[in-house]
């Protein structure tokens, strides 16, 4: 059975810097921000949709793969901010890439969703229907977020693509584990906009179509969920955290990754953060940071990369990749 290697990495974010002092405004601060959160300035769309971002992401990827729209058999895009209820965002980056041969479709999973795209992917490889697959995490939040809320600083916009192609080799993703829990659906939410809350004049004035989050339940989640599930997938592959070479995680704050990192006994120099620059740029983080990593650093044959994320739900995962 084949398996799904990393051929290719590629990112795009906004041109529009928004730093924290914008956030002075709803009783935040550069320094409160910074401290708790690891955020000092955030992307934000200026007229771009979520499928810009993601096409921009896509062709660099390809770029750096050394493909051909062509080439590529499947998009899998993961987001939370799709450019409209339907069609498929998936749809409308085939179109912008030029990637006509390529299924197209989106998965929704939000902070997890990279993560969940990626699995999705390689059971297409490994399965043998598909040899070369594009995963693409793009979120917009900015476009659903009330700026008047405190917790308006969380988020920024970006995009980050992976190709993935097939393998006979002894390297690719080892093992995924993920993991939902429906009951969470309250702690990270979008009310308004589907069949459960049509949109109306009242939603819309009442910022019903903005996120709602519960910071503390986020925490929680994350901490007691992930770490356990990081020990799970590196028993399943034999491995021990010594093992790994970085972690490339979901990025929802600085203090969320120290607090996962100090539980599997982590150092904190293995993990790869850019929420200093980005925020939490949702189903983006992964790739892009991974798209950033993968650039800047380099990999030996045999080095173990670790994937990290927890999302509304709730949703959780981690990965192994073998280099």
């Amino acid at each position: 059975m084949p398996n799904a290697i990393i051929l290719g990495t590629g990112s795009c974010v906004p041109d529009k810097v928004l730093s924290n002092h914008h956030f002075e405004k709803v009783g935040s601060n550069d320094a409160w921000i910074q401290q708790r959160l690891g955020i000092k300035e955030r992307r934000v769309v200026d007229g771009q949709t979520t499928s810009d971002l993601a096409a921009g992401a896509a062709e660099n990827a390809l770029k750096s793969a050394g493909l051909l729209p062509s080439d590529i058999d499947l998009i899998v895009l993961a987001t939370a901010t799709p450019d409209r209820p339907a069609p498929a965002t998936a749809c409308a980056v085939q179109e912008k890439i030029g990637a006509t041969k390529a299924v197209a479709f989106d998965i929704s999973a939000v902070c997890s969703g990279a993560l969940f795209a990626l699995s999705t992917g390689c059971q297409y490889i490994q399965s043998g229907m598909y040899k070369n697959v594009m995963v693409i995490g793009a979120d917009t939040f900015s476009n659903i977020t009330d700026w008047n809320r405190r917790d308006s600083v969380f988020f920024g916009d970006g995009a980050g693509a992976i190709v993935l192609t097939a393998t006979e080799e002894d390297r690719g993703f080892l093992k995924f584990e993920l993991h939902s829990d429906g009951s969470g659906k309250e702690g990270f939410t979008v009310p308004a906009g589907g069949c459960e809350i049509p949109t109306t004049p009242d939603t819309l004035s009442q910022g019903l179509h903005c996120f709602q989050m519960d910071g503390k339940a986020v925490f929680e989640t994350a901490t007691g969920h992930v770490p356990g599930t990081i020990e799970s997938v590196l028993k399943q592959c034999g491995l021990s955290i010594g093992d790994i070479h970085c972690m490339l995680p979901h990025q929802p704050s600085i203090r969320i990754l120290e607090e996962i990192a100090r539980r599997v006994n982590l150092p904190w120099e293995k993990v790869r953060t850019n929420m200093d620059r980005y925020a939490n740029t949702s189903g983006g983080t992964i790739p892009i940071v991974l798209d950033e990593t993968w650039r800047s650093e380099t990999f030996h044959p045999g080095d173990h990369i670790l994937f990290a994320a927890v999302g509304a739900g709730w949703t959780w995962g981690a990965a192994i990749y073998k280099c």
